[in-house]
């Protein structure tokens, strides 16, 4: 992580000089938009969490700025619990289980080869999609305190300065988020090698309509979650037999298959026409998917600029 998100430290960070504040942003912005993204699970949210620090930068007075990128992470994690908190009171949003409802957050999609720089620092620290929807359950103010904290390791007192709290309060949101991520995301292989020949073989045997070879890549308890926008119904299926028949079901979407890496991971997305028809992120343990996460939202898709 870049010091200037993890430390504000006045007496030995240098002023900011106008001149250069262009340039400057421009050099933090990976990371602003890395912060923005596991804040708010939507990458044009993000985009515009770090656009509007950049507005609040250019027309305010920072002369006395003296630590740049703890600033800005400050400004963006404003925005982002704004945003969170904005979401919440709309309900417009629903938690990834809630009432039958299904809410992925968006997948950053690369290339299986390796992921260009952008992604990559995008996705750091193994930001898979499972982590990412165990972060849609916390409240705006213990997601806050969890991805400043535990991901981009900034002190309690600078969080505290974001959420309005004390920083024992802050240590408190922080401490409970963290035990709520780690109970709740699933355990996942790490090797992407192995990972590969397991979506292969849930490809070919979708393809094939083979369920007892769909069953042999299954995890009994596996859990799938489509995502289908406002006009689809979101779909929650669990156990192998279930997922398997609805896998045969919707073969096409394995037809048109192809292996990327969703979030850094081998994962696939399918196309039809030259459009994208889904995004399907895995996660792996012990050699068997036991979690399937499915975009299908033709509207989110369209927003990726994905290309067949």
């Amino acid at each position: 992580m870049s010091e200037d998100i993890s430390r504000n430290d006045p007496e030995t960070a240098e002023p900011a000089e106008p001149a250069d504040l262009a340039g400057r942003f421009e050099a933090e912005r990976p990371q602003l938009r890395a912060v923005a993204y596991r804040m708010l699970g939507s990458i044009a949210e993000a985009e515009d969490a770090v656009q509007e620090a950049w507005l609040r930068l250019s027309r305010g007075d920072v002369g006395g700025v003296r630590n740049l990128g703890a600033w800005l992470t400050t400004v963006v994690s404003r925005v982002c619990l704004d945003q969170l908190r904005s979401r919440t009171s709309r309900r417009e949003d629903p938690l990834p289980e809630q009432d039958g409802q299904v809410r992925l957050p968006d997948p950053v999609v690369s290339g299986l080869s390796a992921l260009d720089p952008v992604h990559e620092i995008l996705v750091a620290d193994s930001v898979g999609i499972a982590l990412m929807v165990v972060l849609e359950t916390l409240s705006p103010a213990e997601r806050i305190a969890f991805v400043l904290h535990d991901l981009f390791e900034v002190p309690f007192d600078g969080i505290a300065e974001v959420l309005g709290r004390t920083s024992a309060a802050t240590r408190q949101l922080a401490s409970r988020a963290r035990r709520r991520v780690q109970g709740a995301t699933p355990a996942a292989d790490s090797d992407n090698a192995r990972k590969r020949e397991v979506v292969e073989a849930f490809l070919t045997a979708s393809r094939g309509g083979d369920f007892d070879a769909l069953l042999a890549v299954l995890d009994p308890g596996v859990v799938a979650r489509s995502d289908g926008g406002t006009l689809v119904p979101g779909v929650l299926r669990r156990g192998a037999a279930d997922v398997a028949s609805q896998a045969i079901a919707f073969a096409r979407f394995a037809a048109g298959g192809r292996l990327v890496l969703v979030n850094g991971s081998p994962g696939v997305v399918s196309f039809a026409g030259g459009r994208p028809l889904s995004v399907m992120s895995f996660t792996i343990h012990g050699g068997r998917i036991t979690a399937m996460d499915i975009l299908t939202d033709p509207v989110r898709l369209a927003a990726l600029g994905l290309t067949a």
